[in-house]
């Protein structure tokens, strides 16, 4: 059914799609326990960083999340509460994220200018502008680039209950395009054919690698040697799909999250980043509220703050949080003008995006909009910025370009660089 209040954009699906997309059933975790899952985290900190990225789909509204104005012409109808880290206040609609502000910092003073979904999400995911005849790399398959140990059978980037494009990976080629994960289910064709069992599957294999290293003679090409290895990732995965079974969690687990299914994705997010996948994003859709705005978010946020919160806290008992990069964007704000239909429209000159985690300074704040909310008035930055911010907070350097064909292309846009004040 057609999402009556969002914009009819067909770059993004509407909520009630969403969710009537994603399979029901049982999520299965077999978490850490005590002393063993910290050591376990701090062992895997030592050798790699890793990434989430909450995608809150459509335009999440600042005024409702990161930086209200209650009281303004512009604020509506929700206060401002205190948080965990004095003097910063969150919108009400917040609470749980609210006690866990010190692991988290906010930029208020993010301006993208552009208001068109596909474009936004294209700036937020790549850190650049849309370049006609060139796709820049996604920030998922990058990091996955950079961050993926050499060798490892995993796929690099796992989207949960969001479609994978293979266009995102551009020139980094298809190992590192993303693998998607519908409902609880996980990626198809990880089992082996009806009437293959594992002997004649090794057989098999055994005949491709051969014909293969046949036909690579004299043929050594970075496409040939790509075909040949993604066989080898195949049955290397194959062998590890225990770590996408997601039915044996216990209820009282699926019940901190929530049993809706935001709680079930971030729960499988969790026990992807926990099994060593390196980029994980999760998508909750859908934040175009162009009529109806204050009771959308209401819903919306109820569902999205005490999971968000138990999984930040979750990271931070685990021990994990110090290796990992919490991303929560969208593809832009929403209008401080309340609309006739009680809406907010697509803003992208003054709203706000939440990091937290790996490199980044629990309980910053950066930038500062007016009284209303129309503008920033101190530390604009763009989709430039943030991309700096994120390779350094996970130990990058974002000046090394990635080069294709002999060419160069910049990771983050170079008339820019890193919000420093929030890097730890």
């Amino acid at each position: 059914m057609r999402c009556t209040y969002a914009c009819g954009s067909e770059s993004h699906l509407s909520r009630r799609s969403f969710l009537e997309g994603a399979a029901t059933g049982a999520l299965s975790l077999a978490g850490f326990a005590g002393m063993t899952q910290v050591r376990a985290a701090e062992e895997l900190a030592s050798k790699q960083k890793q990434v989430v990225v909450f995608d809150l789909h459509g335009g999440v509204s600042q005024l409702e999340t990161w930086d209200p104005k209650p009281n303004t012409d512009n604020g509506g109808p929700f206060e401002a509460i205190p948080t965990s880290v004095p003097g910063v206040y969150i919108s009400e609609l917040l609470p749980h994220s609210a006690k866990i502000m010190h692991h988290l910092a906010l930029v208020r003073g993010v301006n993208t200018k552009e208001d068109d979904h596909g474009k936004g999400s294209y700036i937020m995911h790549t850190g650049h502008r849309q370049t006609p005849g060139f796709e820049y790399p996604y920030l998922g398959p990058a990091f996955s680039t950079l961050l993926t140990p050499a060798g490892s059978p995993l796929p690099g980037y796992i989207k949960v209950a969001s479609g994978g494009n293979p266009r995102e990976a551009s020139f980094l080629g298809p190992r590192h395009a993303p693998v998607a994960i519908a409902g609880d289910k996980p990626p198809a064709n990880l089992g082996l054919p009806d009437g293959v069992d594992a002997e004649s599957d090794k057989r098999r294999r055994e005949m491709r690698a051969k014909i293969g290293q046949r036909f690579v003679q004299g043929r050594r090409q970075a496409m040939t040697e790509a075909y040949n290895s993604s066989f080898d990732q195949a049955a290397a995965l194959i062998a590890r799909k225990d770590i996408f079974d997601f039915n044996t969690i216990p209820d009282a687990e699926q019940e901190r999250y929530g049993k809706h299914d935001f709680g079930k994705h971030t729960l499988m997010a969790r026990k992807l980043l926990e099994n060593g996948i390196t980029f994980v994003q999760v998508q909750h859709s859908n934040y175009d509220t162009h009529s109806e705005n204050f009771n959308f978010h209401i819903e919306q946020l109820g569902e999205f703050d005490r999971t968000f919160a138990t999984f930040v806290t979750d990271l931070a008992d685990r021990g994990m949080l110090k290796h990992t990069l919490i991303i929560v964007l969208s593809e832009f704000g929403r209008t401080p003008k309340i609309n006739h239909l009680q809406g907010r429209d697509h803003w992208s000159k003054a709203w706000s995006v939440a990091v937290g985690g790996c490199g980044i300074k629990g309980g910053a704040v950066v930038g500062k909009t007016n009284e209303n909310g129309t503008a920033v008035i101190d530390r604009e930055v763009n989709g430039g910025h943030l991309f700096h911010t994120y390779y350094r907070a996970v130990g990058l350097d974002p000046t090394k370009a990635f080069y294709h064909e002999g060419r160069p292309f910049h990771k983050a846009d170079p008339a820019t660089g890193p919000i420093t004040e929030i890097l730890a």
